[in-house]
């Protein structure tokens, strides 16, 4: 089963949707199964990651602006502005796709994970998923 997902960012930054997936899990009623997600953009990326302190996603956010920084001299793909070609990098740093067991109808989820949208570009922009229910 295939479902598609538009979440609308404003700002870089980790972007919960945990409630955004699980309401498209919950429906299919599928005892146990796979649901795998995928963003289809090359300017933002998906990650599983703490979401009872916001610290940790401060933290995660600051190192990966350290370890990629805008205005790099080497960078050539600039005509989109600064944050272009930094988000590129960054998406293909961490993850474009993700797969999370399904049991008892839920996202098979640890006490402390949250699925996120992490938008690389300042001002982002609508960002469309698709979910593989299975």
């Amino acid at each position: 089963m295939i479902k598609h997902l538009t979440i609308r960012t404003t700002r870089s930054g980790l972007h919960e949707i945990t409630a955004d997936v699980a309401a498209l899990v919950t429906p299919a009623n599928l005892a146990e199964g796979l649901c795998t997600l995928m963003i289809q953009h090359t300017s933002a990326s998906l990650t599983i990651q703490e979401n009872a302190d916001s610290s940790a996603r401060r933290d995660l956010e600051a190192w990966l602006n350290r370890l990629v920084p805008e205005g790099d001299a080497l960078y050539t793909h600039t005509s989109e502005g600064p944050d272009d070609m930094p988000a590129h990098i960054k998406a293909a740093l961490t993850a474009t796709s993700l797969s999370i067991p399904i049991l008892d109808g839920r996202l098979a989820l640890g006490t402390w994970q949250g699925i996120y949208l992490w938008e690389h570009r300042h001002a982002g922009g609508p960002r469309r998923c698709i979910l593989h229910l299975a």
